[in-house]
């Protein structure tokens, strides 16, 4: 086949989950489902952070950024996926493809960049308590937030100029249920080596580094905490940091499970029930991991309801 403009590519075909109009309307329902529990778990916590003067400390406006990147990170694919359910059309738009390959690497990388921050955090506050307010003073929390966002936005439009110089092969499908990446590349009809090398070194840099500045948190942490005499000081000290190291796992847990199955695996509905994994049910489940463990973010959901009450 002959390579055409990307330009004149007006939209790709998605192959989905299945096509089975039945499972097409009860996958509908559930993803409508975790896309609301999604976003009524997260706004929650930022309204939760706002309206609570005793939340407004580094920890807490970390959390409600990382809420808003949750917020943002599963709007910009489920809505897309949820239409299709609807209206059993399952394609994107060249430019619609383009737009949600850039959000989709924006919140990814902030989210991890996010996680990291959080650590340092957490860090600071179980290794240098007398020193915490000093040293996380609003000036820096505001500078982190802003350099991780700065990253992110650099990341996803070096992501879009590499895309938007491809081009591919007449009538191609995306064995997915959105636009990703790795596949886009593989149906591209372009050399993509250059474009497989770059990802890979951004990869390396941006996953590797904000992983490895996690784990030197949780060494540093782990050793302070074995050094406290007392038991009800290590439960207090473990208790503070079991909420942000569950999302943690979780979020690289499945981001790597992605990979995998895209890299393992030739069956491009494991690839798409692993993303499903990714991009759905982890913006779910952070706003239950950080409610549930969190006495102060359920004592101030508490005084909001009363107040509403």
């Amino acid at each position: 086949m002959k390579p055409q403009n990307l330009t004149g590519v007006s939209e790709f075909p998605l192959l989905g989950l299945s096509d089975d109009p039945d499972l097409q309307l009860f996958l509908f329902g559930l993803f409508l489902s975790m896309y609301l529990v999604s976003l009524l778990g997260n706004l929650l916590i930022i309204l939760a952070v706002i309206s609570d003067s005793h939340l407004h400390i580094p920890m807490y406006i970390f959390l409600s950024n990382l809420s808003l990147t949750d917020v943002s990170f599963s709007t910009t694919t489920i809505p897309k996926m949820l239409v299709n359910f609807q209206t059993h059309n399952k394609s994107i738009t060249y430019a619609g493809c383009l737009t949600l390959l850039t959000f989709f690497s924006l919140f990814a990388c902030l989210e991890s960049l996010l996680l990291t921050v959080m650590a340092y955090d957490r860090l600071v506050a179980i290794c240098h308590p007398l020193h915490y307010l000093v040293i996380m003073n609003p000036r820096l929390c505001g500078l982190l937030v802003l350099m991780s966002f700065s990253i992110s936005l650099l990341n996803s439009l070096l992501h879009y100029l590499m895309m938007s110089q491809l081009t591919f092969c007449a009538d191609v499908e995306i064995p997915h249920l959105f636009c990703e990446l790795s596949q886009l590349l593989n149906l591209s009809c372009s050399d993509t080596f250059i474009n497989n090398i770059l990802i890979y070194f951004i990869g390396a840099i941006l996953g590797g580094v904000p992983l490895s500045g996690i784990i030197y948190s949780y060494t540093r942490i782990i050793s302070s905490i074995l050094r406290v005499s007392s038991s009800d000081g290590k439960y207090k000290a473990f208790s503070t940091c079991g909420s942000h190291l569950s999302v943690v796992c979780l979020f690289y847990g499945t981001g790597l499970g992605v990979y995998l199955s895209s890299t393992v695996s030739s069956s491009h509905r494991k690839g798409a029930v692993a993303s499903v994994m990714y991009t759905v049910v982890t913006p779910m489940l952070n706003p239950f991991i950080y409610s549930l463990r969190n006495k102060d973010i359920k004592s101030a959901l508490w005084r909001i309801i009363i107040r509403k009450a």
